[in-house]
């Protein structure tokens, strides 16, 4: 029998893999998404619920009308400026609209979740690379509110027949231009769209902060191509089908990139030369984080098989190119 999988914030940059690998993996996909913003992919493989996560009557449709073996749980908002400016819009979104999805999880039996989380719940990191163990201390609000909903479905786990995996993702990358699947935020916070389309467009490119205690001044960060992500959902999902208990792991590749050796792959890899403009550090912006997978690659059997450098680079390049054309001939 055909298991059907919600997806929350299944239409965005990182649901949106996830849903396309269920689906290719023989999965019915339900996304539920509020499709904020402008710009979403075409998803013939799902079928779209438009609507709050939070929204009672929405949840009640889709636990009602399909038997859901288990939801993954993405919706967020993620801008961690913006969460700075208005935590209280983060805190409403983020926490209190994930108690109401558990609380109608609870009433309608659906017993597995798989939550996106973040490795920003680590704060300043006092070793590298990160195991699962490593102190938290979010150094903002949307730092504090992924951590709040791990440990509010933790507690729900222990308390009430739920089984649960967190998944702290480091920095997201890449895209799966095939499938007009890839990075489109607005505005673009990330650095390596951020990056690439000042190679695009031949134009200067501000990065915040160079002068971090690390090797070159710029702070190092752990790239992990988005299909890799995915992929950890799929296996994460197969653990708690076969019973396993609730647990969280980091999904990262273990090596450290700075953001100078990022700009210099870009250039290289696409025979430039970027103006770039040194802006003062972001408030939030920790100097190293890079995790430690072992966990992950001992449990879950998962590996960052698509997440070198050369690699993300030249998916989200395509991805990049392949939307301009689009906006060109529409």
């Amino acid at each position: 029998m055909q298991q059907t999988i919600l997806i929350t914030g299944g239409a965005g940059y990182i649901g949106s893999h996830i849903s396309w690998l269920f689906a290719k993996q023989g999965y019915q996909v339900i996304v539920l998404d509020a499709l904020l913003y402008q710009h979403y992919p075409a998803m013939p493989w799902a079928t779209i619920i438009k609507g709050d996560v939070g929204d009672k009557v929405i949840l009640q449709h889709i636990f009602s009308t399909y038997q859901i073996a288990a939801v993954i749980h993405c919706a967020a908002f993620i801008d961690v400026g913006a969460s700075i400016k208005d935590p209280r819009l983060y805190y409403d979104n983020n926490v209190v609209r994930t108690l109401q999805l558990l609380q109608s999880m609870l009433e309608h039996r659906v017993q597995r979740i798989i939550v996106s989380s973040s490795a920003a719940v680590y704060g300043n990191p006092i070793n590298s690379p990160i195991d699962e163990l490593h102190p938290k201390d979010p150094l903002t609000p949307f730092a504090a509110t992924k951590y709040m909903v791990e440990r509010i479905v933790a507690d729900f786990a222990q308390a009430y027949d739920i089984t649960a995996v967190s998944l702290r993702y480091f920095n997201s990358a890449g895209a799966q231009p095939e499938d007009n699947l890839g990075e489109l935020h607005e505005p673009e916070t990330h650095l390596i769209p951020h990056l690439l389309a000042a190679v695009m467009e031949q134009k200067p490119c501000t990065v915040f902060g160079n002068d971090y205690d690390t090797f070159d001044g710029t702070c190092v960060r752990d790239f992990v191509h988005v299909h890799d992500i995915a992929h950890a959902h799929l296996l994460a999902f197969k653990h708690l089908m076969h019973n396993n208990p609730s647990d969280v792991f980091n999904i990262g590749t273990g090596n450290g990139v700075s953001v100078k050796q990022v700009i210099a792959a870009v250039e290289q890899l696409f025979n430039t030369q970027l103006k770039v403009i040194w802006a003062p550090r972001r408030n939030g912006d920790p100097a190293q984080v890079v995790a430690d997978v072992r966990k992950a690659q001992q449990i879950l059997g998962w590996q960052p098989r698509n997440s070198a450098l050369e690699q993300i680079l030249k998916s989200a390049y395509a991805f990049m190119c392949k939307q301009r054309n689009m906006q060109r001939l529409s």
